[in-house]
C-alpha cells in the first residue's frame, strides 16, 4: 500500500479517542468523540474516512482494548449498565499497574468545555505540513507521538500523562491506549491479509563485548556502542511504521530519538528546546547514556515481518561496518600510513562479518473470530511443539490442580491450557439480556508473547557460528583477533620486535586513543574510538559541546573526586602556583569527572580549570622528573584517595515480570478495577462472575509499556539524578532495570542504597523523613520523595516506577585504581551474583584491598523485606550508621581492629544451640567494649551493637561472627581519614 495510506490510517487511529476523554466522559452532551476527535478529523480528512480505514480503526480499537482491560455490562442494545459508569471528575481514581494499588484523587473541577479547547489548539498546533501546505501525516504522527503526553493543561499538571484509557479500569493511560491503536491499525493497514504479528530481535554479544577493555571508557564505549546498534536497528521499524509499533522498550522521551525526530525526521528543533539533551554542555548530557536494551518486540504487519527483520540485520551491520572504515581511515591518516589497498582493510572486513549478532522471531496472530469464540487451532499447532510432553507448562498445571484439589488433565499447550483461557474464550453472561465479555483476538496477547519469547529463545540456542583463522599474536584487550595492520608479516613480530607498527605510531600521535604497547583488532578500535566520533556527531546538535575532545572515564579521576571534593569545601584553601594553572590552561586533554565535583566548582575559575585539567594531567606527569618539586608537592595532596568503586545493579526476576510467569507479579482482573465498579459487581454478580475476577491477569501490551515507561523513567533520569545529581558518581550504563555506574567510595553506600529505593518507589521511614536523608543520604534536605510506586523531583517531575513488588540486587566492588579492570569486572559480576543468589533482594560489597586480601558482605536491603519499617535500621542503614560511628573524632579505628579479633576468637555458635539469648549477650559485649573504650566512654554505641548483633544472626548461609567481620571490615574501611574528611 502507499505510504501515505499507511500514515493517514495510523494518524486516524491515534486521534480515534480523545486525550481528554476520561475529562468529557458523560459530561459533554456532544460525546467524547464530539470534541477534540471531531475536530482533528475534519482537519485531517475533509473528504470523509474510506470504510476500509474505519473498519481497521475499529478492529484495532477492539483488539487493543480486549488486550487491555476486560469488557463491561452492557444490555442487548449495547447500553453500558449505569451502575458500572464512572465519571472520573467525580470518582477520580488512577491504579498503579503493576501493583494493583488504588489513587484517589478527590475532586476534578477542572470545564469540559476547557479542556477540550485546550486539547484541540493543543494538538493542531503540532500538526506538521508539507512545503505544499497539505498536512504531512507522518510528521504529524511522529509530532502528536512525541509531544502529546507532554502538554501541560492548567489544573490538571501530571494527571494529563496519567490519564486513564477506560476510567473504569484506570490502570493504563489513554496514551498507551493510543500506541497500540495506532500500532494494530498500521499491521492491518501494511498487511495483504490484515494480519499482525509480534517481532522479537535481539544484539549481542553482550557481556563479552562490554567486558572486553584496560578502561572504564572501554566499559561506557562498549555499553553505549551496542545500545547505539539498538537504536540503529530500532529505527528500521520506526521509519517504516512509526515508534509506537515498538512495543518494548518504549522509545518516548530517549535522547536518541529525539535526536532522530529533529535531525533526520525534520520536526522542528524548537519543539526541543527543554529538552534536557539539548541543554546540557557537558559530557552528563543524557545523549552519552546506554539507555536501550539489545532487544526490542515490535507489532508489525505479519507479511513484513521476516523483511523488517532483515533488514535490520543489513542495516545493523552496514553502519558498524560504515563507522569502523571512517574510524580505520582516521588512524591511518593520522599515521600518514594512508592507502586504499592496505591488508588492515581486508582484516577489518573478516573480523566485523556477521557483526553485530542478530537473532529474530516473529508469531503472528494465528486465530480468527467464530461465533462468538475465538478459534485458536493455528496457534495451538504453532504452540504443540514447545509443550512436547504434557501440551502446558508444568507450572500452569501444578497451580491450576493445587487450587482444586485434582489432577488436571493436560490439553492445550501454555496460555491456551490455561483456566484462564477456558474462562475468556467465551460469552459471559451473568443474567438475561445483559453481556459481561465477549472475546477476541487481541485477548490473546499472553499466548502470542509466550510463543513468541519460546521461539526467540529456540532462534539464539540454535545460532550458527563460524571461526575466523587468526594468526600470529593477537590483540591487547580481549585477545581473540589479529591486530590491525598495514603489513601481515608483522602479526609474527613479538611485541619486543615491533617497530613503526599502525598502532605505534596512533599512539605517538593520541595516546588518549591508544596507549604504549596496545595494539588494537577492528572491535578494539570500534570501541576505543567510539567516545571520539559519537561526540564528533552531537555536536552540531548540541550547543556547547565543542569543547570536548571524548568522553574519558577513568578509575584515577574518580578517586581523585574524593579528595578534590574535600580541597574544596576547606574554607582556608590556598590558591595554586600560577605556573601550574599555566601548563593546566595548555594542557589539551579534559577529564570527566562527577558533575557533582563541577557543580560544586561553580564559578571559581581556578576550581574549574583543576577539574577539567588537573586528573588527566597528573595522570599523564606524575612520574615526570622535569615537574619541579614545588609543584608536585602541591599536587601530590589532591591524590591522597586511590580507591574507587564500581556498582551493577539488577532488577530481580524481570524475565518473570514480563513473561507474567509467576503469580506474585500477577494482578487478578478485579485489581484493576475502578472501586465503584468492583463494588457494583461484587453486589451483583459476585459468585457468577467470581472465576473470571480471581483470575490472575497475562501479559498485557499495556503492562509491557508500563514495565516499560517504569523503566525508562529509572535509567533515563531517575538513576542519572542519583549517581551523577546527588553523588560523585559516572553512569557507564543505564538500560532498563540495568545499572553500571562509577562513584567515588565516599558516596558509594548512600548511592546503592537511594538508587534501589528510586527503583521501587519506596521510602520505608519510621520518623522525621529528613532525618534519613541528612543521616543516611548525606543531603541538606530531601531531593525526592517517594511513595507507592511514584517518584518526585524537586522540581516537580514524576515519574511511575515499578512499585513495591519489584525488587533489584546490587553488586559493589572497591578497588584501587591501578588494579587491572578484568580482575575489578569479574569480582563486581561475582558480587552481584552472589547478591542475587542470596534471595534477591540484597547487596554484595567485594573490597579489594591494594595490600592484598578480600572482604566479602552479602546482606539483605531491609531487615523484613515484605514490609520495611525503617531505613535507620535497616542493613544499610546500621552499615551507614557504622561507618560514620567509626569516623567520629573521638574514636578510635582501633575499636574495629579488637572488635574483629575478639569475633575470631569466640566460640562457634553450635555450643548454644540450646540458649541463643547467651550467645547474642556474648556477641553484643564483645562488639559494646571496644566501641566503648576507644571512644572515651560515650554509650550511643551500645544500641548500635545490639542492632548489629540481631542483624548479624538473622543471617541464613554464613556464620554470625564471619558476617559481622566483614560487615566491620567494610565500614571501617570507608571511614578512614582520606574518604571520610579527617585529618590527611
Amino acid at each position: 500500500m502507499a505510504d501515505n495510506k499507511l500514515w493517514q490510517a495510523k494518524l486516524a487511529a491515534r486521534v480515534h479517542d480523545p486525550a481528554e476523554k476520561a475529562l468529557v466522559l458523560m459530561r459533554d452532551p456532544a460525546g467524547h468523540e464530539g470534541g477534540t476527535t471531531r475536530e482533528l478529523f475534519n482537519t485531517f480528512f475533509p473528504q470523509g474516512i474510506d470504510s476500509q480505514t474505519r473498519q481497521w480503526i475499529k478492529t484495532a480499537d477492539h483488539w487493543a482494548s480486549a488486550a487491555d482491560r476486560p469488557q463491561f455490562p452492557q444490555d442487548a442494545k449495547n447500553r453500558y449498565a449505569s451502575w458500572s459508569q464512572v465519571r472520573f471528575d467525580q470518582s477520580p481514581e488512577i491504579k498503579h499497574p503493576l501493583t494493583g494499588k488504588s489513587h484517589n484523587l478527590g475532586t476534578l473541577t477542572i470545564e469540559p468545555a476547557h479542556i477540550k479547547a485546550f486539547s484541540t489548539d493543543s494538538f493542531k498546533a503540532l500538526i506538521e505540513y508539507n512545503p505544499d501546505g497539505g498536512i504531512n501525516g507522518q510528521l504529524t504522527l511522529l509530532s502528536f507521538w512525541r509531544f502529546g503526553p507532554e502538554l501541560n493543561p492548567q489544573g490538571i499538571g501530571h494527571l494529563w500523562r496519567l490519564l486513564p484509557a477506560d476510567t473504569r479500569v484506570p490502570d493504563h493511560t489513554i496514551w498507551a491506549h493510543l500506541d497500540l491503536t495506532s500500532a494494530f491499525c498500521g499491521a492491518f493497514a501494511a498487511d495483504p491479509d490484515q494480519q499482525p504479528a509480534l517481532l522479537n530481535i535481539s544484539f549481542g554479544p553482550v557481556q563479552s563485548f562490554i567486558a572486553a577493555g584496560r578502561s572504564t571508557s572501554d566499559l561506557w564505549a562498549g555499553s553505549h556502542l551496542l545500545s547505539r546498534i539498538a537504536w540503529e536497528g530500532m529505527k528500521v521499524i520506526c521509519e517504516q511504521l512509526g515508534p509506537d509499533a515498538i512495543i518494548f522498550p518504549q522509545l518516548r522521551g530517549v535522547p536518541l530519538v529525539d535526536l532522530w525526530l529533529q535531525n533526520e525526521m525534520g520536526l522542528p528543533e524548537s519543539r526541543f528546546a527543554d529538552c534536557e539533551w539539548r541543554k546540557a554542555k557537558t559530557d552528563a548530557n543524557p545523549l552519552f547514556s546506554a539507555a536501550l536494551p539489545n532487544k526490542f518486540v515490535a507489532l508489525v504487519p505479519a507479511s513484513l515481518a521476516k523483511p523488517l527483520a532483515e533488514q535490520v540485520t543489513a542495516k545493523v551491520r552496514e553502519w558498524v561496518m560504515s563507522e569502523a572504515e571512517a574510524m580505520l581511515d582516521e588512524c591511518l591518516e593520522i599515521a600518514k600510513l594512508k592507502q586504499a589497498d592496505l591488508y588492515c582493510y581486508q582484516q577489518l572486513r573478516q573480523q566485523l562479518d556477521g557483526f553485530p549478532e542478530v537473532y529474530w522471531a516473529a508469531v503472528p496472530w494465528l486465530c480468527e473470530q467464530q461465533d462468538g469464540k475465538v478459534n485458536t487451532d493455528a496457534l495451538q499447532q504453532a504452540m504443540q511443539a514447545f509443550y512436547p510432553s504434557t501440551g502446558r507448562s508444568d507450572a500452569h498445571v501444578a497451580s491450576e490442580s493445587d487450587s482444586r484439589n485434582e489432577c488436571v488433565e493436560p490439553t492445550n499447550p501454555g496460555f491456551l491450557g490455561s483456566e484462564l483461557w477456558q474462562t475468556l474464550n467465551q460469552s459471559i453472561q451473568p443474567e438475561q439480556d445483559w453481556m459481561f465479555y465477549k472475546p477476541n483476538p487481541g485477548v490473546l496477547y499472553p499466548a502470542v508473547y509466550d510463543l513468541l519469547d519460546r521461539v526467540a529463545a529456540a532462534a539464539k540456542a540454535t545460532r550458527t557460528f563460524q571461526q575466523q583463522p587468526q594468526q600470529g599474536y593477537r590483540n591487547t584487550l580481549s585477545g581473540e583477533y589479529e591486530w590491525l595492520t598495514t603489513d601481515q608479516t608483522q602479526l609474527a613480530w613479538s611485541p619486543g620486535q615491533r617497530q613503526n607498527t599502525l598502532w605505534q605510531k596512533v599512539a605517538a600521535q593520541k595516546p588518549s586513543w591508544v596507549k604504549k604497547g596496545e595494539h588494537l583488532s577492528a572491535l578494539d578500535m570500534l570501541k576505543r574510538l567510539w567516545p571520539k566520533h559519537f561526540i564528533d556527531e552531537i555536536k552540531g546538535s548540541v550547543e556547547g559541546l565543542q569543547g570536548i575532545s571524548r568522553y574519558v572515564v577513568s578509575t584515577h579521576d574518580m578517586a581523585f573526586s574524593t579528595s578534590f571534593e574535600q580541597w574544596l569545601q576547606n574554607p582556608n584553601r590556598e590558591s595554586l602556583p600560577i605556573e601550574l594553572m599555566a601548563i593546566l590552561e595548555g594542557w589539551p586533554e579534559q577529564s570527566a569527572l562527577p558533575k557533582k565535583v563541577l557543580n560544586m566548582a561553580g564559578s571559581d575559575q581556578q576550581a574549574r580549570l583543576l577539574a577539567k585539567k588537573l586528573p588527566s594531567f597528573w595522570e599523564a606527569n606524575c612520574d615526570n622528573d622535569a615537574l619541579k618539586p614545588n609543584i608536585k608537592s602541591k599536587l601530590t595532596g589532591f591524590f591522597q584517595e586511590t580507591y574507587y568503586a564500581l556498582i551493577m545493579m539488577d532488577g530481580d526476576n524481570m524475565g518473570a515480570w514480563l513473561a507474567g510467569s509467576e503469580d506474585q507479579y500477577r494482578l487478578a482482573y478485579q485489581d484493576s478495577w475502578h472501586t465503584k465498579l468492583r463494588a457494583g459487581i461484587d453486589q451483583r454478580y459476585a459468585d457468577q462472575l467470581k472465576p473470571y475476577l480471581q483470575s490472575k491477569r497475562y501479559p498485557s501490551p499495556a503492562r509491557h509499556m508500563a514495565i516499560s515507561d517504569a523503566l525508562n523513567g529509572f535509567s533515563l533520569d531517575l538513576a542519572r539524578y542519583v549517581v551523577e545529581g546527588l553523588y560523585k558518581g559516572k553512569l557507564l550504563y543505564a538500560g532498563g532495570d540495568d545499572v553500571m555506574a562509577m562513584v567515588a567510595v565516599d558516596d558509594l553506600l548512600p548511592m546503592m542504597l537511594l538508587l534501589r529505593l528510586v527503583y521501587s518507589g519506596v521510602f520505608p521511614v519510621n520518623g522525621e523523613p529528613l532525618t534519613v536523608w541528612q543521616q543516611l543520604f548525606k543531603q541538606p534536605e530531601a531531593k525526592l520523595r517517594m511513595a507507592n510506586g511514584y517518584v518526585m523531583q524537586s522540581d516537580n517531575r514524576l515519574y511511575r516506577v515499578m512499585g513495591d513488588k519489584a525488587t533489584a540486587s546490587c553488586g559493589a566492588v572497591i578497588a584501587h585504581h591501578t588494579a587491572p579492570l578484568g580482575q575489578v569486572l569479574k569480582t563486581l559480576r561475582n558480587a552481584e551474583k552472589r547478591a542475587k543468589s542470596s534471595g534477591r533482594n540484597a547487596f554484595a560489597i567485594d573490597l579489594l584491598k591494594r595490600s592484598g586480601g578480600a572482604v566479602k558482605l552479602t546482606c539483605p536491603w531491609f531487615n523484613n523485606p515484605d514490609s520495611p519499617k525503617s531505613l535507620l535500621d535497616s542493613p544499610m542503614g546500621q552499615l551507614l550508621r557504622l561507618k560514620d560511628a567509626l569516623a567520629e573524632p573521638n574514636m578510635s579505628r582501633r575499636a574495629a581492629y579488637i572488635a574483629q579479633d575478639w569475633l575470631r576468637q569466640l566460640p562457634p555458635d553450635s555450643l548454644f544451640a540450646n540458649n541463643p539469648a547467651s550467645y547474642k549477650t556474648l556477641l553484643q559485649k564483645a562488639l559494646e567494649y571496644p566501641l566503648l573504650k576507644q571512644n572515651q566512654g560515650i554509650p550511643q554505641y551500645h544500641d548500635l551493637a545490639r542492632t548489629l548483633v540481631e542483624l548479624g544472626v538473622s543471617q541464613t548461609g554464613q556464620s554470625c561472627t564471619a558476617f559481622i567481620t566483614h560487615f566491620i571490615g567494610i565500614a571501617e574501611f570507608l571511614a578512614r581519614d582520606s574518604r571520610s574528611g579527617g585529618a590527611q
